[in-house]
């Protein structure tokens, strides 16, 4: 596993113990400020995330791909960043 991947797996593990503490915090009728904080803390760590793992597709896979002379590939790969980049940006 890459550093990246290693990285992203406390964030995503973080995010998971958040996202309890908020339907915790959310039962018991906590202050909605304080609710929407965490909800920010917890979408940082999923964003963050998600970087590093872009960060590390581009640099394995995707590279791999564009290093290829099939071309079938290398689009499906292109056409895969686009997806998940618009997804993201949602």
């Amino acid at each position: 596993m890459t550093i990246n991947k290693q990285k992203s797996l406390i964030n995503f593990k973080k995010a998971h113990s958040l996202l309890a503490k908020i339907a915790d915090m959310t039962e018991k009728n906590d202050y909605c400020i304080d609710i929407m904080q965490q909800n920010l803390a917890a979408i940082g760590l999923l964003r963050s995330a998600h970087e590093m793992l872009m960060e590390n597709h581009l640099n394995s896979c995707f590279k791999t791909a564009m290093a290829s002379k099939n071309e079938k590939k290398k689009k499906e790969m292109t056409d895969e960043i686009l997806k998940v980049t618009k997804l993201f940006n949602k």
